[in-house]
């Protein structure tokens, strides 16, 4: 498909004329390859799949290595979810950032919280709606305590283990105190990290004190600008459009998909345990989707969406 910025003009010569059939990328029109990041982060289910670096890396390295690109655009809209994915995407941004000499600008849509925040802090700039969510800068665990309801429907529980703490916070058992005491600190060492990579992100930027910026609170888009967990108000196309000019390209770079990708053996989402064989179903599938997208909603709750 051609990208028609421009209409040659009658008046054009043989050569503009040309020219202007040429894809932006070929003509030195300026390009801003932009990148959707959006969702929870972490593998979710098969139906569900989150935002992991293995699901975003190809569209991450076709956006950087893309001609005439003078920078790259990441769009995200993501409550959090798995820290290590987080990070994960957060330094594959800057490794290539580093490696092609382009800088990055962020581009919050309704939210980047958590893990969200995390690959935000990716971008060298940061931009949101006075509406978007940002923030939430801490660790959050949660599971439930079932040991009474498996009595009441008269439910024995067996458990073999070999290892003290293998059976730590079964949510089947009694809660243990020195369980909880030693989850919560490995949440504060992984708190740790995540205030670290905030700060070695934005430095002088952060306005706020520890005691108000790291404790886990979000703030809508103006707020956050105040504290410096993001750069200023603006939105994709007028950020991009006043800073490299009126005809600045910004074609999306999307994931891999399509026939193509079904003959290689990739599923699509919704291609994985419902429907198989005439209208049978794949029960326990469908309840880890059930229970998956549960999970899914109460995280995007947590911030009024």
């Amino acid at each position: 498909m051609v990208d028609k910025l421009t209409q040659p003009s009658d008046a054009a010569g043989p050569f503009d004329r040309l020219k202007a059939l040429l894809p932006a990328r070929l003509r030195g029109v300026p390009v801003v390859p932009v990148v959707r990041l959006s969702g929870v982060i972490g593998a979710v289910t098969p139906l569900r799949p989150g935002l992991t670096l293995a699901g975003v890396a190809k569209m991450l390295e076709r956006a950087f290595s893309m001609r005439n690109a003078k920078a790259v655009a990441l769009v995200i809209n993501s409550p959090g979810g798995s820290p290590v994915q987080s990070r994960q995407i957060y330094l594959r941004i800057r490794q290539l950032a580093t490696e092609k000499k382009l800088p990055v600008l962020v581009f919050v849509e309704d939210v980047a919280a958590s893990g969200g925040y995390m690959i935000a802090c990716a971008g060298d700039e940061i931009f949101c709606d006075p509406s978007s969510i940002l923030g939430s800068i801490g660790v959050v665990g949660g599971s439930f305590g079932l040991q009474d309801l498996i009595k009441k429907i008269g439910i024995e529980r067996r458990l073999y283990t070999a290892g003290e703490h293998k059976a730590m916070l079964d949510p089947f058992l009694p809660e243990n105190p020195d369980d909880v005491a030693r989850l919560k600190k490995i949440q504060r060492e992984i708190h740790a990290l995540f205030i670290s990579l905030v700060k070695e992100s934005r430095t002088i930027k952060l306005k706020g004190s520890d005691d108000l910026l790291f404790t886990g609170e979000y703030w809508a888009g103006d707020t956050a600008v105040t504290l410096g967990l993001a750069d200023a108000i603006g939105d994709l196309r007028a950020v991009l459009r006043a800073r490299f000019g009126d005809k600045v390209a910004m074609p999306v770079v999307a994931p891999a998909g399509g026939l193509l990708s079904g003959l290689l053996g990739r599923k699509a989402a919704g291609a994985g345990s419902l429907a198989a064989e005439g209208l049978g179903l794949n029960w326990s599938g469908l309840a880890e989707e059930l229970i998956s997208a549960a999970e899914t909603r109460a995280i995007w709750a947590r911030f009024g969406f």
